[in-house]
């Protein structure tokens, strides 16, 4: 009988009738009792503005390419937001929230071959098979078969990482290894925020000598501004509300701008009249597109990053066709850009991780997404420590 590679004491593997027959032999699935899978904790999706901490079946393998990842690091994302107050819909009660994880493999499917249990890795926010189509144009994004950690819609899904444990299916193309010599809470930002900013910055054109406008500086928009920078841009704006949001952006060498001065009138100024060339929206609201499409000068490009669910755009083609304005949004093919961005994540003197500003214990995640959502005593990046 075949067993699970695993690290994990007491686990074993089981033969389990009705499954495929091209894994027949898996640990236990979800739905055996509980006296043969223990629980573990994780945070979990209720309705708007209700996540609570509760225990669910320990992830198991499912097919011969998952590995099972034993989580140090989970962060709260600024999209996780989006369906805790309630903007995006869809997400089941019960799932496992968070897309945000670097941890330990503690077991692996036989089909398994980049990986062995004590592997430290780090993943995308969504998981990707390297050889569809659209792998093999870099676009992993939308993956033919690829699967969004912590969103389950009509039974269908994948469960996320603010938890204990993960499963992660496609282990081979979808987990990269953390080098020794980067920081676990910097390596922790290439899986997102950190490569967000650098796909943002692409889409936008920044490059050797651009000025540039970052609209909303949360820890993605932080992320972009130090992406604009590794890209050359010779100015970055930062135009954010708050004051701490502000300093950290200044402190990766953009000029803070505070949303509530005549900022339109404020671009004209630093830029003589010309407007800027790239802009980049991270908010994702109508406010922030008619803003960014009001600074930018003619031929310039916005890169929206920013999940927008309404129903509109807050500009007409004819002011695009009036200033020859590129328009261009997306989800980031993480897993494309993460060799770059762990690369970037190493540069000690750079401290990504400086943007950190809770870390708190997974028990405690209910008060942290409320927390994060107020902005309350500063709080811009908050790590889940599960131990």
């Amino acid at each position: 009988m075949w067993f699970a590679k695993s690290l994990v004491p007491g686990r074993t593997a089981y033969p389990v009738s009705g499954l495929p027959l091209e894994y027949p032999e898996v640990l236990l699935p979800r739905g055996f009792p509980s006296d043969i899978i223990r629980g573990v904790k994780a945070v979990i999706f209720q309705a708007p503005f209700d996540v609570r901490i509760e225990e669910v079946p320990e992830p198991v393998l499912r097919a011969e390419t998952d590995a099972i990842v034993k989580v140090e690091l989970s962060a709260i994302c600024g999209s996780d937001l989006h369906p805790y107050r309630g903007r995006e819909i869809g997400i089941e009660p019960g799932t496992v929230m968070g897309h945000e994880f670097l941890g330990e493999v503690v077991e692996c499917g036989r089909g398994v071959r980049k990986f062995q249990p004590g592997a430290l890795v780090v993943a995308p926010f969504t998981t990707s098979c390297g050889v569809c189509s659209f792998c093999a144009i870099g676009l992993t994004a939308r993956c033919e078969q690829g699967e969004l950690f912590g969103w389950i819609e009509n039974g269908r899904g994948l469960d996320g990482a603010q938890a204990e444990y993960v499963r992660v299916p496609l282990a081979d193309t979808t987990l990269v290894t953390v080098p020794d010599r980067t920081a676990r809470e910097a390596a922790l930002f290439a899986g997102d925020i950190l490569s967000t900013g650098l796909f943002t910055a692409d889409m936008a054109d920044v490059g050797k000598g651009s000025v540039v406008a970052v609209l909303g500086c949360g820890p993605v928009g932080l992320m972009a501004v130090v992406a604009c920078r590794f890209r050359g841009a010779e100015r970055v704006f930062a135009i954010e509300p708050g004051a701490e949001r502000r300093r950290l952006a200044e402190s990766f060498g953009a000029v803070g701008i505070d949303l509530d001065e005549a900022v339109v009138a404020r671009v004209e100024e630093e830029t003589r009249g010309k407007g800027m060339d790239c802009v980049l929206e991270m908010v994702g609201s109508p406010q922030a597109t008619r803003l960014g499409i009001d600074i930018l000068r003619p031929g310039g490009t916005l890169a929206a990053a920013g999940v927008h669910t309404e129903a509109e755009f807050a500009f007409s083609p004819g002011e695009a066709y009036d200033k020859n304005l590129t328009y261009r949004a997306g989800r980031c093919s993480v897993r494309s850009y993460m060799d770059e961005a762990l690369e970037l994540a190493g540069d000690s003197e750079l401290d990504v991780a400086r943007i950190v500003t809770d870390r708190v214990h997974l028990d405690d995640a209910a008060q942290a997404y409320r927390r994060f959502d107020r902005r309350e005593g500063g709080c811009v990046k908050v790590l889940l420590l599960p131990e």
